[in-house]
C-alpha cells in the first residue's frame, strides 16, 4: 500500500499545464478532460449553489456583473450564463487567466452574449474596486504558494462589491487515490496535473488560515463533493 505520510504536508510542484511553453494539443486536450469532468461530475454547481443563494438578494431587471479568476478554458463562465438564463437573471461574466493558450481555447470555444475573456494576473488583477458585484475563483488557490494565495484572495475581496465565492481542493489520502483512479487513462498531462493538484492542495485549517491572513472572515467554509471546499460569503 503506498505510504501516505506525505500529504501530511503541502507539497508544491509545477503543474505541465501552467507552463508557458506547454504542447498546445496535449494542453487542448488537457482543458477538456477537465471541461467533461466539471459536467459529468457537477463541479460547477458548488458555484452555482451559493450564487443562487446570493440571487435572492438580486432585483428585478438589476444586471450583475461576475468576474471568473483563472478562467481556464471558461466553462464556469458558461455554465454561470446558462444558469443566469434558465432563472431570468441578466449577468456579465469576465474570465481572466493568465495562461495565454488557456485563454485561446476559451475563446475558440466562444464567448456567448454577456461573456468576455482576458489576460490578467490575479495578483494584480487590472480592475477598480469593487468593479463586480461577485468575484469566483475555481480550483486556482492550490497553484500558489501561501503568501500568494492570501494576496490573491484580498485581490478577490478588492474588486468585489457583494461577495466571493473560492472553490478548491483538498488535501487528504482520499483525495489522491480517488484523482488517481479517476485519471487512470487521461492525458499524460492530466495524470500528472491531478496528482500534484491534491499534492499541493490545502486542508480545510490551512484554508481558513489564508482567510483570515486575508482578513476575510465573512467567508465561511462549505464542504463538496469531490474532495471541494468553498470558501463563499456576502458583505
Amino acid at each position: 500500500m503506498k505510504n501516505f505520510n506525505f500529504l501530511r504536508e503541502r507539497h508544491r510542484q509545477s503543474e505541465w499545464m501552467d507552463a508557458p511553453d506547454a504542447d498546445p494539443g496535449a494542453l487542448s486536450r488537457s482543458l477538456a478532460f477537465i471541461r467533461q469532468v466539471n459536467l459529468w461530475l457537477g463541479y460547477n454547481r458548488a458555484t452555482l449553489g451559493h450564487l443562487q443563494r446570493f440571487s435572492r438578494d438580486w432585483k428585478s431587471g438589476q444586471t450583475i456583473r461576475i468576474l471568473d479568476v483563472a478562467t481556464g478554458s471558461g466553462d464556469l463562465p458558461r455554465a454561470i450564463a446558462r444558469w443566469a438564463d434558465r432563472r431570468g437573471f441578466a449577468v456579465k461574466i469576465t474570465g481572466v487567466d493568465l495562461h495565454e493558450k488557456t485563454l485561446e481555447s476559451a475563446r475558440e470555444i466562444g464567448s456567448g452574449e454577456g461573456i468576455e475573456f482576458l489576460q490578467a494576473d490575479a495578483t494584480n488583477l487590472p480592475f477598480a474596486d469593487a468593479a463586480f458585484d461577485y468575484v469566483v475563483c475555481s480550483m486556482f488557490l492550490h497553484h500558489l504558494d501561501e503568501p500568494f494565495a492570501a494576496g490573491v484572495l484580498r485581490e478577490l475581496d478588492r474588486v468585489a462589491r457583494r461577495g466571493v465565492i473560492v472553490a478548491d481542493l483538498l488535501r487528504s489520502h482520499r483525495a489522491y487515490v480517488w484523482i488517481t483512479l479517476f485519471t487512470l487513462f487521461a492525458e499524460a498531462m492530466v495524470r500528472h496535473d491531478a496528482r500534484v493538484s491534491v499534492s499541493g492542495a490545502f486542508t480545510e485549517r490551512e484554508l481558513l488560515s489564508l482567510r483570515d491572513q486575508a482578513g476575510l472572515a465573512y467567508l465561511q467554509p462549505y464542504r463538496h463533493f469531490g474532495h471541494r471546499l468553498v470558501l463563499a460569503g456576502a458583505k
